[in-house]
């Protein structure tokens, strides 16, 4: 009976399922500009270990 109330000419039910998807839209943007940030992270890390592998190499050559 909750969610066939009404306010004002608002239904209850109603306001709490654009809440729902309100926050699943939240949700992915969220989601994708963390993947996004971890992915230039882990770039920046695997860069600095090729680096870190080559002064190593370079330097058994010698």
């Amino acid at each position: 009976m909750f969610l066939l109330s009404t306010i004002d000419g608002l239904n209850v039910g109603d306001v709490i399922v654009q809440l729902v998807f309100l926050l699943i839209l939240v949700a992915v943007i969220v989601g994708v500009f963390t993947f996004v940030v971890k992915a230039r992270k882990r770039n920046k890390q695997l860069s600095r270990m090729e680096k870190k592998i080559d002064k190593l190499s370079q330097g058994e050559k010698k």
